[in-house]
This record gives C-alpha cells, sequence and structure tokens, in this order.
C-alpha cells in the first residue's frame, strides 16, 4: 500500500486551542459546538455562544485529539465548531466524499500504537503521520450502513445474570503463576523488523501493545500486568515481547479467551488500589484477592465463559 504524510492530503492545522470555562454556554439550537478531547458523540462537549471575531470552523472538516487518553480520535465534524486545547483541524485539500474522510479518519487511528502511555503526544508528529495515499474504491462506494453495521449478536441467545452472592475470594496464586518477563529494547526488535507478535508495553491502552515484530520471548494464552504504575492488566493469546515492568499471569487452569476476559475486567477494578508511589509489583500481586464466581468451592470457569459469550458482540472476540 501507498503511504504518504497526512499533510499530502490535508491541510493540518491547530484550533481555536480555547477554555471551555472562559465561554459562554448557549442552548442547543444557537450554539456553536465546542470539540474537546472526548471519544464521544464526534468530541462535541458543549455548546458555546459565538465568540466575537472569531469564525467558527465550517462542517465536514476532521477533527484529531493529540493527547490524553483518547489520542487520535478522529471525527469528521458535523455543524460548525470551536476547539479545545491539543486539537489539530484536517481540511482536505481536494473534494472528498464523506466515505474517504471516514477512511482517513480510521486510518489516523489505527497509529495510535505508535504512541506510549509516558506522556508522548502527536502534537509535532501529526502532519507526517503515513496514511494511505488512496482511499479503496469498494470502500468509497460502501453505504454509510454498510460501513457501520455491526453484527452484534452473542454467541449465547440465554442472558445470563451476574449474582454476586455465588461469588467467593481467591487468592491470585491459587489461579495464576505471577512471573516476570524478559525486557526487551525496541532497537532489538527494529533489527528483526514487522512481524505478526505483539510489543506488549506499560501503555493502558490498545491491549498494551504498542507495535508487531518478527520476534516474541514470551509464550500467548496469558494475562499480563503492568508493574510500573497501575496494574493494568489485558489478555495476550499470542506469543509476545515486552518492554519493561510488564509482568505476566500464567493459568493454573485451561483459560479460552472468554475466561480470559471475564478474568481481566475483575482484575482491572483493582486498579485503584496502585499509583506512582504504590506499584503493582509481583510482590503486591501475589497477596492479591479477587471475587469470582464459585462452584463447591472452585472458581466457575464455565460460569465465567457463558457469561461473557451472553453479552453482545461476543461473537467477534
Amino acid at each position: 500500500m501507498n503511504l504518504v504524510p497526512l499533510n499530502c492530503i490535508f491541510d493540518v492545522q491547530y484550533g481555536n486551542q480555547l477554555d471551555l470555562y472562559k465561554l459562554d454556554c448557549a442552548n442547543s439550537e444557537d450554539g456553536i459546538n465546542f470539540v474537546s478531547r472526548s471519544r464521544h458523540n464526534l468530541g462535541v462537549v458543549a455548546k458555546v455562544s459565538k465568540i466575537d471575531g472569531v469564525e467558527p470552523f465550517p462542517p465536514g472538516l476532521i477533527t484529531v485529539t493529540l493527547g490524553g487518553t483518547y489520542l487520535l480520535s478522529s471525527f469528521i465534524q458535523q455543524q460548525p465548531f470551536y476547539t479545545a486545547q491539543n486539537i489539530k483541524v484536517l481540511t482536505p485539500k481536494y473534494e472528498m466524499s464523506y466515505n474517504e474522510k471516514l477512511f482517513y479518519c480510521k486510518a489516523i487511528e489505527m497509529n495510535r500504537f505508535r504512541y506510549t502511555s509516558h506522556g508522548r503526544e502527536a502534537n509535532e508528529t501529526l502532519n507526517i503521520l503515513r496514511v494511505p495515499k488512496y482511499v479503496p474504491s469498494s470502500f468509497k462506494n460502501m453505504s454509510i450502513d454498510e460501513i457501520l453495521k455491526v453484527d452484534d449478536t452473542p454467541i449465547l441467545k440465554n442472558k445470563i445474570n451476574l449474582d454476586e452472592s455465588n461469588f467467593k475470594r481467591f487468592d491470585i496464586v491459587e489461579i495464576f503463576e505471577v512471573k516476570g518477563t524478559r525486557s526487551t529494547p525496541v532497537s532489538k526488535l527494529n533489527k528483526y523488523g514487522k512481524g505478526k507478535y505483539p510489543y506488549v508495553t506499560t501503555q493502558a491502552i490498545n491491549n498494551g501493545v504498542s507495535g508487531f515484530y518478527d520476534y516474541y520471548t514470551e509464550g500467548g494464552g496469558v494475562i499480563i500486568f503492568d508493574s510500573a504504575v497501575s496494574g493494568y492488566c489485558s489478555y495476550q493469546p499470542l506469543s509476545f515481547s515486552a518492554s519493561d515492568h510488564v509482568e505476566k499471569l500464567v493459568p493454573k487452569f485451561k483459560m479460552k479467551k472468554h475466561i480470559a476476559l471475564f478474568l481481566v475486567t475483575i482484575l482491572n477494578q483493582e486498579q485503584y488500589r496502585y499509583s506512582y508511589g504504590r506499584k503493582c509489583s509481583q510482590t503486591r500481586m501475589r497477596k492479591m484477592k479477587i471475587k469470582l464466581p464459585a462452584k463447591n468451592g472452585e472458581p466457575d470457569f464455565e460460569f465465567m465463559e457463558k457469561y461473557i459469550k451472553s453479552l453482545p458482540y461476543s461473537n467477534l472476540i
């Protein structure tokens, strides 16, 4: 695929860089959309009064978040708008259909793995982010309904309710072995080149994955956790390599992917216990207890699997 810098296709500029608290709110009929660093409602967080001497951006342009949790969130704005700090606005250099703009929104967001949770933002690099030069003709001709259509049918049709009266506390070490991973620098991975194996870091987005390389040090089918700060957990089905402070939970049972996703959700509820001053170390993880569905005094893994399979979109897992 022919890739080019983003600024070959769009004029890229900073937005208004306004502070919402300094503006006057307005009603939905007369107000101007205010776009901030949110992934909801096209990034629009409020309606504000028009500012004397400051023309809103016209509808049809793309806004891109440059930092924060929702880095590179990209949206086609439907109405005139102002922007908050850390937002760039993309104006197509040539006439572009809605489908083409939507394609580039997704292409931009697919680059999120290049940024980590350690403070790197896209202020300097968005302009030269490499994206496809051409939009596939098949995508251009799809209807919006086809693009947005997602089959949310669950694998199991019967709804399953969680009854916490059947939950029991279990020591982590009853279920998993807590182990470290071998730290691999990116410079070494670059020597092997891009491939199919994830490179897992301590970032709390994209399942912790910041890239894919033709190299791995760890076997898959495990849960990894960040021991640098918050203890963020994710399921890694594939063999992978890892950065510093990535630890793993190796199951003492047959852990299918639906069971793993149930457990990851429970484990991530424990993040409030950790911070920069109290890291989620292997020692602390070994002392952790979590509440799980139980049957005959043991974790009810069958129930966990069925519960996840009963949820919408489970057919896409």
